[in-house]
């Protein structure tokens, strides 16, 4: 049934003519369910019934009742889950044909498909009067185009370089750390000065200020004397 469906619509096939059509392609036990129908139900093999009657006798031959049942609460409980918008119409098309007294009704309709919508969606569209479900898709596949993109550009902006204000504070603490790292080295500089505070001479290694120096004079380092040299000096 659902393949025959699916050549009417390629061939735009008048309402009219789908019962006439559908029945030629029958076969097998199909075919003798509907002639032995057409002999005991319709007259001089007259068929005076449309195409939703002919699917509704079709199913309650060939569908088991629970199944039918079962099909129905499916549609009733519908909802758009992890499918795309178009997956959930597929769907809702092909199961909506269990609840034929919901589908009568073209504004029904396109709420029961509205309201099986993701929350998300749900919100964007509850509040407009949607006439048909044509409607109602449409304005659904907007909205989740618009959703998409907008996710799109929160994604693309998180993966930005730093702001100038960030980059400047990294070359700051870049250009303070070589400072550091010399005035703390600078301090482990031995002094040159002696405990009093003088300079010690680079001659003889004491620390006699800008006086002269006596081993550059030739005086004895231990009293100061010209007379004699250290190693003879009487303080010894």
């Amino acid at each position: 049934m659902r393949e025959i469906e699916k050549i009417f619509l390629a061939i735009r096939c008048a309402e009219d003519d789908k019962v006439t059509l559908a029945t030629y392609m029958l076969q097998e036990r199909v075919d003798v369910w509907w002639s032995s129908l057409l002999r005991t139900r319709f007259e001089d093999g007259v068929v005076e019934v449309g195409w939703d009657e002919f699917v509704r006798l079709f199913r309650t031959k060939f569908v088991p009742e629970h199944i039918q049942d079962m099909m129905e609460q499916e549609f009733l409980s519908l909802a758009q889950g992890s499918m795309t918008v178009l997956e959930y119409d597929a769907r809702f098309a092909e199961l909506s044909k269990y609840a034929p007294y919901i589908v009568v009704d073209e504004r029904r309709k396109a709420k029961k498909f509205v309201m099986g919508l993701r929350p998300s969606l749900r919100m964007r569209l509850v509040a407009f009067d949607h006439r048909t479900l044509e409607q109602a898709l449409s304005a659904t596949c907007r909205q989740e185009g618009e959703m998409e993109q907008y996710l799109e550009e929160k994604k693309a902006s998180q993966k930005r370089p730093a702001a100038p204000f960030q980059r400047q504070e990294r070359k700051k603490a870049a250009f303070q750390s070589p400072q550091r790292s010399v005035a703390s080295g600078s301090s482990q500089v031995p002094s040159q000065r002696s405990p009093s505070g003088k300079k010690k001479c680079p001659h003889c290694v004491r620390a006699h200020g800008g006086t002269e120096c006596w081993k550059l004079e030739g005086k004895c380092l231990k009293c100061g004397s010209s007379e004699h040299r250290t190693k003879d000096c009487p303080r010894l």
